[in-house]
């Protein structure tokens, strides 16, 4: 993006853009500008936007000295481009700056304060002194993209309802499976929503979505499910996270949004013996949101089960903790089949640990029977026929 004369500059980062562009594309609707400071206090105490839920809000602060200095000498009117990594990616036209009260900023969005925080701590580095308004224009068209995607699935089978899970796959487990397979079950069209946060983790967007596709591909009914990426910018790291993934599901065009029972923000509480969650403080969300309770695995039942169906105490179950998971496929370890699908495993293991064997062709004939032929095999081979080695019954 050129910008047709030399204008001062604002530096903001690809998360920043990202949220720009998700209330450009009209996925935050009602919001439908960056706020004023009016406005942001209205929101502040009511909780609602044209009479609509939002739970903060929306500004933008740019961090640092230069955005700073720029933004206390700007004047109504006043050009100024959005840089990230050196390149002008936008421009906005000030309507008004006014000073930014951090610590209620963070409160709005995490639910508290606390600097000790790990992902407080993030925002406080990416959070300026001073907020600026006005209308803008920006380059950014993975959103844009996204809400194609979606349409393009929809003109394919012109469902008469469209349901959406949020998952961030790290990694991909039989839960994950179950809860898509119960969506399916009573939708036309399953959105899955994969989210992309902005700081570096061990298992990369590209990868999780490699075995999130594979499994719809091969163990789904086609055309009947969409992956696409959502952009899990800084606005959803605190406790509002589910009412934001509800707005934001219903304006990519979602009639119902599934959750599980320990998606973050839904703050699962009893009132008067009665189960409610965050999501009842806002009755008049558009979308319809139902929360899926948790499954275990029963070592009694055999099988894959909702703690709530299961008679067995849980000292017979087997959770399906993503955390747990990760720390055995960092240290190289299979996760066993119960927990992970064999292949999604051999996936993922053969990708983070690339060249990880001297000569793997020569331990995959050692160790596997063949059809004595010579045959090349990668790492993902040897993962799975491995795996069938562990489920070998016969002398365990």
């Amino acid at each position: 993006m050129e910008s047709t004369r030399k204008n001062r500059q604002l530096f903001i980062d690809k998360e920043a853009l990202a949220t720009l562009a998700l209330m450009k594309e009209g996925i935050l609707h009602p919001i439908d500008k960056l706020m004023n400071r009016a406005e942001a206090h209205e929101v502040e105490r009511t909780g609602y936007y044209k009479g609509i839920p939002f739970p903060f809000p929306f500004i933008i602060a740019p961090f640092g000295e230069k955005n700073a200095k720029v933004l206390t000498t700007t004047t109504k009117g006043e050009a100024l481009d959005f840089i990230v990594d050196g390149e002008v990616k936008g421009t906005i036209i000030v309507d008004e700056v006014f000073e930014v009260d951090k610590k209620r900023r963070i409160k709005q969005i995490f639910g508290r304060y606390d600097e000790n925080d790990p992902d407080i701590k993030m925002f406080l580095k990416r959070l300026g002194d001073y907020a600026v308004t006005g209308e803008y224009e920006i380059e950014f068209d993975d959103i844009k993209n996204a809400k194609q995607k979606i349409q393009e699935a929809k003109d394919k089978v012109n469902p008469k309802c469209t349901a959406s899970v949020m998952l961030s796959a790290k990694p991909f487990h039989r839960a994950h499976e179950r809860l898509m397979r119960i969506t399916l079950e009573k939708t036309d069209l399953l959105v899955v929503f994969l989210l992309k946060p902005y700081k570096q983790d061990v298992l990369a967007y590209n990868l999780r979505l490699k075995t999130l596709q594979y499994f719809v591909d091969n163990y789904l009914p086609k055309n009947k499910v969409v992956i696409v990426p959502f952009e899990n910018t800084y606005i959803f790291a605190g406790y509002n996270n589910a009412i934001l993934d509800s707005i934001c599901a219903y304006n990519f065009g979602c009639n119902k949004l599934v959750l599980g029972q320990n998606h973050s923000g839904i703050g699962m509480y009893y009132d008067k013996n009665e189960v409610k969650s965050i999501l009842d403080k806002y009755p008049s969300l558009q979308i319809k949101v139902e929360i899926i309770t948790e499954f275990v695995y029963c070592n009694e039942c055999k099988t894959l089960v909702s703690k709530n169906t299961c008679p067995h105490g849980q000292h017979h179950h087997i959770k399906y903790n993503s955390e747990s998971l990760m720390e055995l496929l960092k240290a190289g370890i299979l996760p066993p089949a119960v927990l992970m699908r064999k292949d999604i495993s051999a996936i993922l293991l053969s990708e983070m640990f690339p060249n990880r064997f001297e000569n793997i062709q020569k331990i995959y004939d050692n160790i596997f029977p063949n059809a004595g032929l010579l045959e090349s095999h990668d790492e993902k081979d040897f993962y799975l026929e491995l795996m069938n080695l562990h489920q070998t019954m016969s002398l365990t």
